[in-house]
């Protein structure tokens, strides 16, 4: 959810020099597409990972202030409830080990974690939604000790008028309608956040290509299937995370009303910078921390950026030597079950967007947009059973796309770029292609365990904790 800020307490004055200040910065960055600013440096991959602090009988347990201050790593920050905290991995090229490294450094962190939590009587967990977690814990009295969190708070529901948030969510048996008058109940999902640094010359396609894979990344690490203890969609954090803080911010050409947690409304055209000025004129400011940076630092234009929760959000940044960077940042895979099957999904996802944008001329031409966001829609409530448009307007089953194209052009385009062969061959076809092929993600394994055990949430808990214990992949687990 963001970096804390310096004040919690705003007025309309605040409001307008903010904006004066946004107006500013998406000037300048307009002048930096223009004048070809951007490092065109080799891609680099990162990931924040978000995940679950619980009691000994598997309930959320509200210490993540105790648990940060304990672990004291600058890798390790608050997310919105008591309940979660973010992992951080620092960014690495797409050549040699780089998947085993980034499992290996996200599994190191991930001991620290356990250590310190069992320091402080807790346990651990990744997974896209708590199994545990109820709608009466979600109050903001379990809010997180952050001006940013409370502010944000407060602005999304005067954007609303007060009027609460309501969260209607139906699955193919069962459906859950509940109102929230706090944004609290966004703290349910949880996710693995996906950064690719790009190319000026490619950061359309780019873009572009990580919406249209949003589909088969949504379905490929599914892994919420219940929320307050009904069962759903197979990747319920997406209707969630988009209800549970709407805030309608305008309406699209298609006469559709555009909120903070968006699909976007439509391809990138000519660059990235048709976003951020998307920004400045389509969504109100609900953050408006005055800094006294160089308007350079972009201070005002990157906070107002992350008050904005597109599925797919373009970034800038800089490199040590003070060069500014184009990332994408790809939000729509769920947390867990296990630190493998996260860093083989990051590979995937790594490898199929080196695919789909080396390709000409471009798979966005096949598919148009529409089709691209009602795919990412059917992916999330079917997982990997559902069916999508894909190129010239096919039907096809999502899971064929997978293994007759992506994870192939994947493969082949992480040789290219210099990826260790072995661990090519081990996380994308040894664990992805074999969940795949099996249909046994993290949802599925939820699914299929209060099937044969009936409704205990708390013994799926548990067992899923044991299982994520042994760091097997989910393909793998028996239940």
């Amino acid at each position: 959810m963001g970096s804390e800020i310096s004040t919690a307490n705003f007025d309309p004055s605040d409001f307008e020099l903010f904006h004066q200040k946004l107006r500013e910065e998406t000037k300048i960055i307009m002048e930096w597409f223009h004048g070809d600013r951007f490092d065109r440096s080799e891609p680099r991959c990162g990931l924040e990972l978000e995940a679950w602090l619980m009691d000994r009988e598997c309930n959320p347990a509200p210490e993540n202030r105790a648990f940060l201050e304990k672990m004291n790593h600058p890798l390790a920050v608050p997310e919105l409830s008591k309940f979660n905290f973010e992992l951080n991995i620092l960014p690495r090229k797409l050549e040699g080990p780089f998947i085993s490294t980034i499992r290996d450094n996200l599994q190191e962190l991930w001991s620290l974690c356990r250590e310190t939590a069992d320091a402080i009587g807790c346990r651990v967990l990744t997974a896209g939604i708590l199994p545990t977690i109820s709608d009466t814990m979600l109050t903001i009295s379990n809010i997180s000790d952050s001006l940013r969190f409370t502010a944000m708070n407060r602005e999304i529901l005067e954007l609303r008028k007060q009027r609460p948030l309501k969260i209607h969510i139906e699955g193919e048996s069962e459906r859950l309608s509940v109102e929230h008058h706090d944004v609290m109940a966004e703290a349910a999902a949880t996710s693995l956040q996906l950064h690719l640094q790009v190319s000026p010359d490619n950061a359309t396609r780019a873009y572009n290509a990580a919406m249209i894979l949003s589909a088969p990344s949504v379905a490929l690490a599914a892994n919420s299937p219940y929320l307050f203890e009904k069962r759903l969609w197979e990747e319920t954090r997406i209707p969630l995370f988009e209800q549970a803080v709407w805030a309608p911010a305008f309406t699209d050409k298609n006469g559709r009303v555009v909120s903070r947690v968006t699909f976007d409304t439509g391809y990138a055209r000519h660059s990235l910078l048709e976003t951020f000025l998307e920004n400045l004129d389509g969504f109100p400011v609900i953050l408006p921390v005055i800094a006294k940076d160089k308007p350079e630092k972009l201070f005002h234009a990157l906070l107002h950026n992350g008050t904005i929760w597109r599925w797919n959000r373009p970034l800038i940044g800089w490199d040590s030597n003070g060069q500014p960077h184009l990332r994408i940042e790809h939000r729509v895979q769920a947390a867990g079950p296990t630190i493998t099957d996260m860093a083989a999904n990051a590979a995937w996802f790594y490898g199929s967007m080196l695919h789909l944008v080396s390709e000409p001329p471009g798979i966005e031409l096949e598919l148009p947009f529409e089709d691209a966001r009602a795919n990412f829609y059917s992916a999330a409530r079917h997982g990997l059973r559902a069916e999508i448009t894909w190129r010239k307007g096919k039907r096809v089953r999502l899971s064929d796309v997978l293994t007759e194209e992506l994870i192939p052009g994947a493969a082949r385009s992480l040789y290219k770029a210099g990826a260790d062969a072995r661990d090519i061959e081990y996380y994308l076809n040894g664990v992805v292609r074999e969940r795949v092929i099996s249909g046994r993600t993290g949802a599925e394994w939820q699914n299929n365990f209060i099937n044969k055990h009936g409704r205990d949430f708390r013994r799926m808990t548990e067992q899923y904790y044991r299982n994520q214990q042994q760091e097997k992949p989910v393909h793998e687990w028996s239940w």
